[in-house]
């Protein structure tokens, strides 16, 4: 089984009224399943660096009637480039980014910043032993290292299908 964004999401907890953020959202399968689990009290933010990826999500949410997502080009990767105030949101998402980003530690330091203390974060990568991923993918023990290091513990470590892992961190 590929990596199913529903299954991935019920390890985050998510509930009405939520604010979430969706980091480098791309095709927007994650903002999408969690604009319905977060309801139309909730609000998701869809961060990406690339504006015609937006405009999909964008579309494609009004189309299934999911008036909850909120579309914001910016850049995870430096402090403040979410463009997100702080300790603003209850759950963070990044899924499929990390074995892309150039500087992992402002990355893990943006989302401590737009976190909540308690809020939680869900990682979903490459795995290391896929054939199918990356040439460099982001370790799930590097993962782990990288938010422990930055003002996060581990929660729970599952198999996000047959080519990913998944981590979920609390912001401490």
């Amino acid at each position: 089984m590929f990596s199913d964004p529903a299954f991935n999401l019920s390890k985050l907890g998510l509930t009405d009224g939520m604010k979430v953020v969706d980091l480098g959202a791309g095709s927007g399968f994650y903002t999408l399943e969690a604009a319905r689990r977060v309801g139309a009290s909730g609000r998701v933010y869809a961060v990406e660096v690339i504006k015609e990826l937006l405009e999909r999500i964008r579309s494609t949410g009004k189309t299934q009637g999911l008036m909850n997502i909120e579309v914001i080009w910016g850049n995870a990767e430096k402090i403040g480039g979410t463009k997100l105030k702080e300790n603003f949101v209850d759950r963070v998402i990044a899924s499929n980014i990390l074995f892309q980003i150039e500087k992992p530690d402002e990355f893990a330091l943006e989302i401590k910043r737009i976190l909540k203390p308690g809020g939680k974060l869900l990682v979903v990568d490459w795995s290391d032993i896929s054939p199918l991923g990356p040439k460099n993918p982001f370790s799930a023990v590097k993962s782990q290292a990288l938010f422990e290091k930055s003002g996060f513990k581990l929660e729970q470590n599952f198999g996000a299908g047959d080519h990913h892992y998944g981590l979920v961190f609390v912001r401490q």
